[in-house]
């Protein structure tokens, strides 16, 4: 998750390669109307978003319900747009792409034919409601190159993997 221009297509196609698996560009997602409209300059309402965020949810269980896992970008900028998203889905994680409003700024002036219009980032930032510890956001700084953010995702991961099987893993010493 992040605000447009953080680099989530970048980032999420590379994690979804080092980890195997399955990846979702989240804009693709949205209804052509909501395309035209960002597009054209103007924000999306939660009106707007609503069907969209269900579309990913939607993803997510597909996935889950196949046994497989995923990498899936969606900006998710408000706390509300994360609930319908991750919900009560264990085992997905959020990662939050962290970056400056300068840095940002810069990245989405050099970037071409993308739909999402410069104009725009600032309603991003005005939106942008940050995870807070109890969403135990993986939070990575997109100063970073990109193979390093996805290094340090991984990393984490296999972190919160190691912590989540150590208790079982203690119990099995044990017997």
């Amino acid at each position: 998750m992040g605000v447009s221009g953080s680099g989530k297509t970048t980032v999420a196609a590379l994690l979804s390669a080092a980890l195997g698996c399955q990846f979702q560009e989240g804009d693709a997602l949205h209804s052509a109307a909501n395309v035209r409209k960002m597009h054209g300059g103007t924000a999306l309402t939660d009106a707007d978003r609503l069907p969209w965020l269900h579309a990913i949810a939607g993803e997510i269980d597909g996935w889950r319900a196949r046994g497989q896992s995923g990498v899936l970008t969606c900006s998710a900028l408000k706390r509300s747009y994360r609930d319908i998203v991750i919900d009560d889905r264990p085992g997905v994680a959020l990662v939050y792409l962290r970056g400056s409003h300068d840095l940002i700024r810069r990245r989405m002036a050099a970037r071409y034919e993308h739909f999402m219009p410069l104009a725009l980032l600032d309603s991003q930032f005005a939106t942008l409601e940050e995870p807070t510890p109890d969403e135990q956001p993986i939070t990575v700084d997109v100063s970073l190159h990109p193979a390093d953010i996805v290094t340090t995702i991984v990393h984490q991961l296999e972190l919160r993997d190691a912590i989540a099987t150590a208790p079982h893993r203690l119990s099995e010493a044990r017997t």
